[in-house]
């Protein structure tokens, strides 16, 4: 694994050397293989990436998107991940809806839907069940519980290393989330975090010994690169 860290001066420099990297990620995969696989984060932070992206001119029918995680609620429902995607970026480009892989969340049943989402996935990627299919970038947040995609602290979402998918839980709330083993399949992992309330989380992220089942994105150590990208308020404490 190739770890990097960069602390950007702000928020604003922050979107953008997260937009540099994907374009230029992008960019590789599309040469190399005709075509470009992410996985996006929701919450707030990507939101102006997302925004970006829509801007850029871009061989969309090439670009398929996936989401790491999925709070288990309709598309349209403001919670949505989708939702917030297709608002800042999907809905604004001539991205064919064959390339937009969003997670079933309709089922009325979270093991049912996470079950259809990992059997989709290993379709796309002709892959074996027991095998773990490397997207090009896998897009990733961090709360200030240390939490990522939706694997938070002490849940079973973090025992689960034989799939692609499992159900997640937030305060008794069901959350359809990639396991930390298909996370750290990806040719590329990049974390994008902001603000002064995640410093005590990113301490212990990065301490040479916690408690990984306490600090989820410990788990995150990729078979390819591991990027941590940090606003100043975010990663101001922290010796890289």
């Amino acid at each position: 694994m190739k770890k990097t860290v960069e602390v950007l001066p702000d928020q604003t420099a922050l979107i953008a050397r997260s937009l540099d990297l994907i374009l230029t990620k992008l960019d590789t995969a599309i040469k190399q293989q005709g075509r470009f696989t992410i996985a996006l984060s929701g919450g707030s932070t990507p939101k102006p990436l997302y925004e970006a992206i829509a801007a850029q001119k871009l061989p969309w029918d090439k670009i398929h998107v996936f989401w790491g995680d999925e709070r288990y609620v309709s598309p349209d429902h403001p919670d949505s991940n989708e939702l917030m995607a297709r608002t800042a970026w999907l809905d604004r480009v001539d991205i064919p809806a064959e390339n937009i892989h969003a997670v079933p969340t309709l089922d009325n049943n979270p093991a049912v839907s996470a079950a259809k989402y990992e059997q989709h996935l290993q379709t796309f990627f002709n892959s074996a069940p027991g095998e773990f299919p490397a997207l090009d970038v896998v897009l990733l947040g961090m709360g200030d519980d240390a939490h990522t995609a939706s694997l938070f602290p002490h849940t079973e979402a973090l025992q689960v290393r034989d799939r692609l998918i499992t159900v997640g839980n937030k305060d008794g709330n069901p959350r359809i989330t990639f396991t930390y083993p298909f996370i750290n399949a990806a040719s590329s992992v990049i974390f994008v975090v902001a603000g002064a309330n995640k410093r005590p989380a990113l301490a212990q992220v990065f301490a040479p010994s916690a408690d990984d089942l306490a600090y989820p994105s410990r788990l995150i150590q990729p078979q390819g690169e591991l990027l941590w990208l940090l606003d100043a308020a975010a990663g101001a404490e922290l010796s890289v």
